[in-house]
């Protein structure tokens, strides 16, 4: 009976690798025609609106000074206010802001340790929407890194007929480590095209919090920063919200950058951990779903009983996968990935989305959370 079951499990790990595969190749095929910005997006803006960029902070990250200082020289013709907002005087990132202010008159600082609800990040946006000056707000969360045409290319982005928000797929960027490497590879060969492949057949509608613009109309239509204030996927939220008002959320052909700055194991694991819970709460049918992008991890579990056949079957999957990674550079301009550490990139990815369909608990910001069957936030404990 045992033997049988080996057997089974086996063959359907086998079965779901071979999918897999082909999920692979159907996703670099999906990468090499998402359409590359129009050059008319990046250039011209007759009516250059004036715009503010909210930048929710905690804590000195590496190369924030840089990240920061990208938002203040953007070539755009309009004004552009940058409003960074920290819940503590005594946070890492004052010091950066205050030198950014001495040479960049159209930033601010906002220190409010007032407490909205139980998302940290949103809870800092309320606190700061108040001394945002323009109708446009980009919200830009700390490790976004960004070019010179950035808020050119947002604000043509929302100015197209019928769109009510602007939201920005992102590549990842490795800081320094090993830890580092490994989360900005799980955005490059996973997450990036994972996305570009459900957005080209439909699969789902994204809105994506790593940059999201939108004007302050719209934002009180949909109930201000407060009706998100407990949500784990406050930007899902906010993209379900803006549809249901009518308007859409469109995603441009370029993406922004996202810095990965994981420096251990433990630090890694808590983040990609709460990636994966926040797509079950967003999409739980589709999450189960997901089990077809890990087929080198699948073939492995299979090797024990099928041997020559799965190892063959992992050899193939890792091809596929160097495959995607080699579109992704293509179409994104990103550096040559680290193919070397794809097996165990994947191996973790699968780990972590196994651990993901047990449990609704999430690490964020020093703080445990459960996440409830709504996608809300529920305390947990608070560590020291």
């Amino acid at each position: 009976m045992i033997a049988v079951v080996v057997e089974l499990f086996s063959d359907i790990c086998l079965a779901t690798a071979a999918l897999g595969c082909l999920y692979l190749l159907v996703a670099a095929a999906a990468v090499l025609r998402f359409p590359r910005a129009r050059t008319s997006d990046t250039i011209g803006n007759p009516a250059a609106e004036p715009v503010t960029i909210l930048k929710p902070l905690r804590g000195g990250e590496p190369d924030l000074l840089r990240r920061l200082v990208g938002f203040c020289r953007q070539d755009y013709p309009g004004p552009v206010q940058v409003v960074c907002g920290v819940c503590d005087r005594a946070d890492r990132a004052v010091g950066l802001i205050e030198f950014i202010r001495a040479r960049y008159a159209a930033v601010d600082l906002v220190i409010d340790s007032r407490r909205h609800g139980l998302n940290p990040k949103v809870s800092n946006l309320i606190n700061m929407l108040p001394y945002a000056r323009h109708d446009i707000v980009i919200l830009a969360d700390s490790d976004i890194d960004v070019g010179e045409d950035y808020v050119r290319k947002i604000v043509a982005a929302l100015r197209k007929p019928g769109v009510g928000a602007v939201s920005c797929l992102y590549r990842g960027i490795a800081s320094a480590g090993l830890w580092s490497r490994l989360s900005a590879l799980a955005i490059n060969s996973h997450f990036l095209p994972n996305a570009v492949l459900a957005i080209s057949f439909g699969l789902t509608e994204p809105c994506f919090g790593a940059s999201l613009a939108l004007r302050r109309s719209t934002l009180r239509r949909i109930g201000g920063f407060d009706a998100f204030k407990d949500m784990l996927a406050d930007d899902n939220a906010i993209g379900q919200a803006v549809r249901a008002i009518g308007l859409a959320v469109t995603i441009p052909e370029f993406v922004v950058g996202h810095v990965c700055h994981a420096s251990s194991y433990r630090e890694l694991l808590a983040h990609d951990l709460r990636v994966a819970r926040t797509i079950k709460s967003v999409d739980r049918i589709g999450y189960y779903g997901l089990i077809v992008t890990h087929p080198f991890a699948l073939a492995l579990l299979a090797v024990p009983h099928a041997g020559a056949d799965a190892a063959m079957m992992a050899a193939l999957a890792f091809a596929c996968r160097v495959a995607l990674c080699l579109c992704v550079e293509q179409v994104f301009k990103l550096d040559m990935q680290r193919y070397w550490l794809i097996p165990l990139r994947d191996v973790l990815s699968f780990a972590t989305f196994v651990w993901g369909l047990f449990g609704n608990s999430v690490s964020w910001r020093g703080a445990t959370y459960h996440v409830t069957g709504d996608g809300r936030l529920a305390a947990d404990r608070r560590h020291a």
